[in-house]
């Protein structure tokens, strides 16, 4: 069983993270390791784009100044970071709520509905067409790779504990082992201290005990 993530994936964990939480500073030195660490330029651009997703638009536009700002302090020493493969536009013949709809069955293992989401339609519409369709079927990264950056950002910002143990569940239905979160925890202590990594640790913990019941 896989107990740790290659240099590239581990990289993804603090960049997610400091965006997530607007630490600036912290992401500036982030994805210079990322980049060091192979990330692509544009493995990278897909983490932020993603994260709008999951912290909003004002945390992925200040994320994406500061790489353009990483770019060109890079090339200025002289410094050719590899771009990589871009991402692929949504397939003809479907639309992106058709495609969405099917990863997100496909990342969970089960159709997702609830009352949550009779009570407000239009987040299902957007979840499915816009998260899991336009951006999940853009290619670039894996699904773990997302996952990955998910898992980081939400263990980043108070308060959303439920939506980090879904993704855990997530997480682990894509390939991710519970050893691998383990070793994430300790990659988040490393990048945003103790209060963050135990609160991850405690949500894990939760996540796991309730697999064993089952």
């Amino acid at each position: 069983m896989k107990s740790d993530f290659t240099p590239r994936e581990q990289a993804i964990i603090p960049i997610a993270a400091h965006t997530a939480n607007g630490e600036i500073e912290q992401l500036q030195a982030s994805l210079n390791a990322g980049l060091d660490a192979g990330l692509t330029v544009n493995e990278i651009k897909e983490v932020l784009v993603q994260m709008y997703a999951y912290t909003g638009f004002p945390r992925s536009l200040n994320a994406l100044g500061t790489f353009m700002k990483v770019l060109e302090e890079r090339k200025s020493k002289g410094i050719n970071d590899t771009e990589g493969t871009a991402g692929t536009p949504i397939p003809t013949g479907k639309s992106s709520l058709e495609i969405g709809g099917a990863n997100q069955t496909k990342l969970i293992g089960q159709e997702v509905k609830g009352a949550l989401f009779d009570f407000a339609p239009a987040i299902d519409e957007y979840l499915k067409a816009h998260l899991f369709g336009d951006i999940f079927e853009r290619g670039v990264l894996s699904w773990q790779d997302r996952e990955i950056a998910t898992i980081a950002a939400l263990a980043n910002v108070k308060g959303l504990n439920s939506q980090l143990g879904s993704h855990y569940f997530i997480s682990m239905n894509n390939g991710i082992t519970p050893a691998q979160l383990k070793t994430f925890v300790e990659q988040m202590r490393k990048a945003c201290g103790d209060d963050v990594a135990n609160n991850a640790a405690a949500v894990l913990d939760q996540v796991l005990a309730a697999i064993a019941k089952k």
